[in-house]
Parts: structure tokens; sequence; C-alpha cells
């Protein structure tokens, strides 16, 4: 009875921070001196002396190691004031932030590619109206050629007219030449007549010299008619010729001008729309970027925010792995103190 208790003083007294083990407890002047010394063997008192000093060893030990313990824990506490309310941190923040960038990548994305689609299709119409200008330019120049080999013509029917009126006028004075000189023959032929019919009437009857005057006159006449009427209708059917070739060539000429002008006028929309797409594309590609530009920022900032939070996972993982290695430890040393303590009640039963 008495060796119990000093077993359960000097064991109480050591956890407590009191005491000095066994040997300030029972086994030095306790239960087992009191009536039965006789009883351990000097053997067994070494055995019993050592497995004293272990013990106290092991209790200093655990001394130590808990005031080691509190340490960390009250490091572990203030660490976790300074962070933020106890318990498993909340990182549901982050990741609704992690979430929207990535929402804003997407949109990113699908808004570059539809850009890009409206860039295709920009240089596509430009194309498009490259082709019309070359083809209208390409009208234009026919258009132009045409005109100018059509102002030869016009020239040569201009001369040709000019030629045909000098003509005209030519035959004109010759007719009127003919004609006086025509009336004067008529009459000097009266004249001669006159004189020979007093003759003839003086001497005898001969032909009748004015009739065949008058039909000589009459023949002449008729020849000058004709040939007056064939002169008129030749210059006429020339000028309504040249007339109609004026006309044709003034109507094709004034056609190709109004085809000019409207090619003129779709060549200048055509170059102003095609400065319009230009521009367009201009400003798309400008744009395709400032948006480029833009999202790599908001992706390199959103790479330096989880940098930092990465890092600091890893270090509470860290610490969380050094805390389960001292619990660890600790489990081990109290499971041999156990096993100790439980061999020391064997050898004091």
């Amino acid at each position: 009875g008495s060796g119990g208790s000093g077993f359960g003083g000097g064991y109480g007294g050591s956890f407590g921070g009191g005491g000095a083990g066994f040997s300030g407890g029972s086994f030095g002047s306790g239960g087992f001196r009191g009536g039965s010394v006789g009883i351990l063997s000097n053997d067994e008192k070494l055995t019993m002396q050592s497995l004293n000093e272990r013990l106290a060893s092991y209790l200093d030990t655990v001394r130590n190691l808990e005031k080691e313990n509190a340490q960390l824990e009250q490091l572990i506490r203030e660490w976790y004031q300074k962070q933020g309310p106890t318990g498993p941190k909340d990182y549901t923040h982050y990741y609704e932030k992690i979430e929207d960038l990535q929402n804003q990548l997407l949109t990113a994305a699908v808004e570059t590619n539809r850009v890009l689609l409206d860039l295709d299709n920009t240089r596509m119409t430009a194309e498009d109206f490259r082709i019309k200008y070359e083809t209208e330019h390409g009208l234009r120049q026919n258009v132009e050629a045409d005109i100018n080999s059509l102002r030869p013509l016009l020239d040569n029917l201009t001369l040709s007219r000019s030629d045909l009126e000098m003509q005209f006028e030519s035959l004109r004075e010759e007719m009127i030449d003919l004609k006086k000189n025509h009336e004067e023959e008529m009459k000097s032929l009266q004249a001669q007549s006159s004189g020979d019919v007093s003759v003839e009437v003086n001497a005898a009857p001969g032909e009748d010299l004015l009739k065949k005057l008058n039909d000589m006159r009459q023949e002449y006449e008729n020849i000058i008619q004709k040939n007056r009427e064939e002169v008129e209708r030749w210059y006429e059917s020339k000028m309504e010729e040249v007339s109609q070739q004026v006309q044709s060539s003034g109507q094709e000429v004034e056609s190709s001008n109004q085809q000019l002008s409207a090619l003129r006028r779709d060549y200048q929309s055509l170059e102003i729309e095609l400065q319009s797409q230009i521009s367009m594309v201009d400003s798309l590609q400008s744009n395709l970027e400032d948006t480029e530009r833009r999202y790599n920022m908001q992706l390199q900032q959103i790479q330096g925010m989880i940098g930092p939070l990465e890092e600091e996972l890893a270090s509470i993982r860290c610490e969380m792995e050094s805390q389960n290695e001292e619990y660890k430890m600790l489990l081990g040393i109290k499971t041999r103190l156990e096993q100790e303590i439980a061999q020391y009640r064997a050898l004091l039963e």
C-alpha cells in the first residue's frame, strides 16, 4: 500500500512539473524501505534505479515537448489571428474571381474571333470592289480608246463637208457664169438674127432663124437645168450622207461621253468605297490589337494573382505536413511512455 502511494506521488509530481521523479518519491525513502527492504535483490534494485532514471529522463523530455507544443500552438493561434478567423480558410472568393476571369477570357476569345471574321469579310468585300474597280477602269480605257479612234473620222467628215460645200459654191458660181454667158450669147444671137431678118426680107425669104435660136436656147436651158438639177441632187445626197455620218458620229461621241461620265462617277464611287473599306480594315486591325493587348495584360494580372495564392497554399500544406509529423512524433513518444509505464506496473505488481 505504501509503495503504491509512493509511485503515484512520484509520477504525479513529475507530470505536474513539481517533484523529482522516483528519486524524490517512494523508491528512495518511501514504502519499499519502510518494511520490505529485504524483498528486492541487488540486481532488481539496480534495474529499478535504471528504470527510475530513464523514467525521469522521459518525463523531462515530455515536459520539454509539452512546452514546445504549447509554444507551437501559441504561434499557430497568433498566425491564424493575423491571417483571419480560425478554421479552414475560405477560398471561394478566389474561385469566383478565377471563374469570372476565365469567363472574361472566353468572351475575349469570342470577340477576337468575331473581329477576325469581320476582318476577313471586309477584306473579301474590298477585294470584290477592287475587281469591280479594275473592270470599270478597263471599260473606261476602252471607251476612251473608241473616242480617240472616232475623232479622226469626225475630223475627216468635217473636212469632207467643207470640201463639198466649197465644190457646191464653185458649181453654183460656174452655173451663174454659164447662165450669164448664155444670156449674153442669146442677146448676141438675137441681135444677129434681127440683122439677118432685115436682109432676108429685103432679099428673099429663108429659114426661120428666130425659131432655131429659140430652140437652141430652149435646148441649152434644158441642158443647164438638167445639169443644175443633177448637181443639186448630187450635192443634196452628199450633204445628206455627210449629215448622217456627222449625226451618227455625234451620237456615238455623245453616247461615249455619257458612258465615260457614268464610268467616272462609278470610278469615283468605287474609289471612295474602297478607301472606306480600307479605313474599316485598319480600324478593325487596331481594335483587334488593342483587344489582344488588353486581355494579355488581364491574363498577366490573373497569373500574378494566382502565383501568390499557389505559394500561400503550398506554405499552408508544408506547415500542415510539419504539424502532422510533430503530432506523429509526439504520438510515438506517448505510446512508448505508455508501454514503459505498463512495464513499471508489471514490475511493481
